[in-house]
């Protein structure tokens, strides 16, 4: 056995026996960082009953603290991602959209791979961690060492394999793709990651994993599309009714991705298995993310790293099926918020550990400084999850996210309230409504709970900054 390896074992003996985390001796510990594109809660992860199969993910939630009720910040890719990397709110920066330049909006903000960068870590990556908007532009070179920078789309095949040519754009695709595992970008960006923890470091690092699966178009190898049958396939609960109680604001809101169930509902004219098959092909890329996270998984576990690293997995927000007549996200309901979280914090977390608290990601900033004996900074506008982690009776706020300028939604234990920018509200009971089906908010009973949780919805309102085009 090596003397490093030894080291680090009885190190690690040391801090399970006192209760002290790395940071609280000196020696400061390794962060992998693995983010997931459009994984929503539909998973075993939340619930054995769910369909779509991730035994690596659970695995993983296993062997630390599983956070049932987390929420992205914004339920689109740049803002979620811009708040997780500077610790920010999207009211308070503007950051709104998908085109929104978040560098403009915080042009003294460090990332927090540039925070760890200029405190001694080795800040390395790959695949998706900033938003892939005009290739790559939002991409933040100043906050790595080394970056594996890669098209994250898998060569497109020749033509759309599901044959709806006047739906949507290439995207707007799925089906068993490609022949070769080894072709796809994830499993290039899970490599990546497995042939960085057999390295030898002499310093500590923060490795970014950034898994583009689930996100369209659908394509994944096909032994993922066989764990999902045609005849056996599970598919969203949809009433007919679910939208009739909406506020024109929840509709507003929409607006602008309303095309895309409107184009299903006319593909399903044209192929009437193409709804099933987009479905099928949701799940089948999903476990395909399992997949290669399980390989990382293993990677870290052979590693001389297992003892003294920090995992952190997140979504970058959840993903919708056709819920409440609408697909992807961009909005504020739970489908399309509620996301995986996992922390593995050495010496803090324990195995099997389950909070349910409703946590958002503005935490992940200043949980990760506080992990790793670093100040947080003043930028960052959450709370760091330490004391929660070491006691789940902790008293904390409840999430909130943000979706375009003016619209929030708070989440509780019990409660979503949802409040437009126009004034419009809706209020879900989760205890007896999980599914969000019943808006209780025009009820008189109801007002009283409405009242108290809108005290959280933010006042302040940025104007949002200018696309980068």
């Amino acid at each position: 056995m090596k003397a490093g390896t030894l080291h680090t074992i009885l190190l690690a003996l040391i801090l399970l026996v006192s209760g002290r985390s790395f940071s609280q001796v000196g020696t400061k510990p390794n962060i992998l960082f693995i983010t997931v594109d459009d994984l929503n809660d539909w998973t075993t992860l939340f619930d054995q009953r769910n369909p779509i199969r991730m035994p690596n993910v659970e695995r993983l939630a296993q062997k630390g603290a599983f956070f049932t009720h987390a929420y992205a910040s914004s339920p689109a890719c740049n803002p979620s991602r811009a708040s997780v990397m500077t610790g920010t709110r999207p009211h308070k920066t503007g950051i709104y959209g998908n085109s929104s330049d978040w560098r403009k909006a915080l042009p003294g903000a460090k990332t927090i791979q540039r925070y760890f960068k200029e405190n001694g870590y080795f800040v390395c990556g790959s695949g998706k961690i900033f938003h892939h908007h005009n290739d790559w532009a939002f991409h933040d070179n100043a906050s790595f060492d080394e970056y594996l920078m890669m098209a994250i789309n898998e060569p497109y095949p020749p033509k759309k394999l599901n044959g709806l040519e006047g739906y949507g754009s290439r995207n707007t695709d799925w089906g068993p793709w490609p022949d070769d595992i080894r072709k796809t970008a994830d499993f290039r960006t899970a490599e990546y990651a497995i042939d960085k923890l057999n390295q030898q470091f002499n310093q500590p690092f923060f490795l970014n994993v950034g898994i583009y699966k689930p996100h369209s178009p659908f394509f994944a190898p096909g032994e993922f599309f066989e764990k999902y049958p045609t005849k056996d396939l599970v598919m969203p609960a949809l009433p007919a009714d679910d939208t009739n109680d909406l506020p024109e604001g929840a509709k507003t809101l929409l607006g602008p991705s309303d095309w895309f169930w409107k184009g299903m509902v006319k593909a399903g004219q044209q192929a009437p298995s193409a709804y099933r098959g987009y479905v099928q092909a949701y799940q089948a890329c999903a476990s395909f993310a399992d997949a290669m996270i399980g390989k990382i998984i293993d990677a870290l576990e052979r590693s001389a790293y297992k003892e003294n690293t920090i995992v952190v997995l997140w979504s970058d927000h959840g993903f919708h099926l056709g819920e409440k007549q609408h697909f992807e996200k961009f909005a504020l309901w739970e489908k399309t918020t509620h996301i995986p979280f996992v922390i593995i914090a050495p010496g803090i977390t324990q195995p099997h550990s389950v909070i349910s608290k409703p946590v958002d990601m503005t935490t992940i900033y200043p949980t990760l400084c506080e992990l790793a004996g670093l100040k947080i900074r003043a930028q960052a506008d959450g709370f760091s999850l330490v004391p929660l982690l070491k006691d789940t009776s902790v008293k904390i706020p409840p999430a909130l996210m943000t979706y375009m300028k003016g619209n929030h939604a708070i989440r509780t234990e019990q409660w979503r309230y949802i409040q437009y920018a126009d004034g419009p509200e809706e209020l879900y009971d989760h205890h007896h409504d999980p599914n969000e089906w019943n808006n209780l908010a025009g009820i008189k009973q109801y007002r009283e709970v409405c009242d108290r949780l809108k005290k959280f919805v933010p006042q302040q309102h940025a104007a949002q900054v200018a696309d980068l085009l």
